[in-house]
């Protein structure tokens, strides 16, 4: 029988031998509401880390060592380019040959002539892939070496 005319299988018995194979969802080690989870986490959180909730100095430096990690991963390698077209400023991180990431802020957004384009035309920037005028110039960034990492082999 060929591939497209497969019989469709009974999905009633296919999820019955399931359940019978691997018991139903609700049938794993749980606890009662309000108990406290191991390690310090408030009752009702999924957080696998402690919250040292009885050591506030300890607390406070997780918090900012937490902060510090967020902002570097957000923030680490990003280098400002400027649309040669409309002259919005991004920043842009080279992640590997021919890939970088791109960060709008909210004015380069609202400036960039191919987002006000689609934008007029009833479009949803939200949905366009990139500015073209933006990847021109981001190319040209790569080409003259500005979005080099120190890493990056050559």
């Amino acid at each position: 029988m060929p591939d497209d005319q497969a019989p469709v299988p009974d999905v009633d018995r296919l999820a019955r031998s399931m359940l019978s194979l691997h018991g139903g969802h609700h049938d794993h080690d749980e606890r009662p509401a309000g108990s406290d989870r191991a390690g310090g986490a408030r009752a009702g959180l999924a957080s696998k880390s402690r919250d040292f909730a009885n050591d506030p100095q300890r607390a406070a430096a997780v918090a900012e060592a937490t902060r510090a990690d967020r902002e570097r991963y957000l923030s680490s390698g990003l280098l400002p380019v400027h649309c040669r077209f409309c002259h919005v400023t991004v920043t842009v991180r080279r992640l590997g040959p021919g890939h970088t990431a791109v960060q709008w802020n909210t004015q380069a957004a609202q400036r960039c002539a191919y987002f006000t384009e689609v934008r007029e035309s009833g479009g949803d920037t939200a949905r366009a892939r990139a500015c073209p005028k933006l990847s021109d110039s981001i190319e040209h960034a790569a080409a003259e070496g500005y979005l080099d990492h120190p890493d990056d082999p050559d």
